[in-house]
């Protein structure tokens, strides 16, 4: 305890938390919805996005990445959501279809025009999380809390209209409902959250921050609103625990948040048995 109240004093170790914490609960969400839309790779496929726009990113030597990758990640959202409708281009083939292209490209680009001169470093802390989280600025920080505060805004204000199209997209459209916008809306806010995340667990570990506390929850509780609150409260619960063990035992972040969420999912699982749910 007395190592982590001396750690905890450092601004750069607080600001992580703070971002690690917002991530979680912002992935958590809409977590629920992509599981039970059986979309939940869209997070590898626009993770992966993502990576190849940092290469683009790294090899114009822009300063700030976040001004190109989240406004392609966040047209690729789009594209994907659009793709995934076409009867030709089923929604499982077009995530593919543009992770797989994305990835190839990104890493082509990084060989090809990267002048880091260690680049196997650089590729393997973008898939799977580095410690940038760790040396965020003041600034960085304030731009992930507006971020995070405008999704959770964003869920709660939509929050009936995001159930409909959820269970039942046909006959939210029957209603009146304007399923196709609040789909457009719901891809453009996953893009923002894998944006977000990037720094914290990497393009390749993503997908377990958005699906794992969304299925841990489902092994407890039956409705929508009870899934998604326990979800949200283990994700940060999650991401706390894996962060404050990253920073005592010098474990990589991104793999330790998985291998929590992951105990956390084995526990829900037992917790269900045992109890019958």
């Amino acid at each position: 305890m007395d190592t982590l109240v001396t750690y905890m004093s450092y601004p750069f170790v607080r600001y992580a938390v703070i971002v690690g914490v917002l991530i979680a609960l912002c992935s958590s969400l809409l977590g629920v919805t992509l599981v039970l839309k059986r979309f939940s790779f869209i997070g590898d496929g626009l993770s992966h996005v993502a990576f190849g726009a940092i290469a683009i990113a790294s090899v114009f030597n822009l300063s700030n990445e976040m001004l190109l990758v989240l406004p392609i990640t966040v047209i690729s959202a789009v594209l994907l959501l659009r793709t995934g409708q076409n009867a030709r281009i089923k929604g499982d083939a077009a995530i593919a279809m543009i992770s797989v292209g994305a990835l190839a490209l990104g890493y082509l680009l990084m060989n090809a025009f990267s002048t880091s001169s260690n680049l196997s470093g650089d590729v393997c802390s973008t898939l799977f999380g580095s410690t940038l989280i760790l040396t965020l600025t003041e600034r960085e920080v304030w731009l992930c809390v507006v971020l995070s505060v405008a999704v959770v805004v964003t869920f709660v204000l939509f929050y009936n209209k995001i159930f409909a199209v959820t269970f039942d997209e046909d006959f939210a459209k029957a209603t009146g409902t304007r399923a196709d916008a609040y789909n457009l809306l719901i891809a453009v806010v996953i893009a923002v959250i894998i944006v977000l995340a990037m720094n914290l667990v990497g393009s390749l570990l993503i997908s377990a921050l958005v699906i794992f506390p969304a299925l841990s929850a489902m092994r407890l509780f039956k409705s929508f609103r009870s899934v998604t609150v326990f979800s949200a409260v283990l994700s940060v619960i999650c991401s706390f625990t894996g962060l404050i063990i990253s920073i005592l035992g010098g474990t990589p972040v991104g793999s330790t948040i998985v291998a929590a969420d992951l105990v956390a999912f084995a526990a829900c699982c037992l917790i269900g048995r045992l109890t019958h749910r």
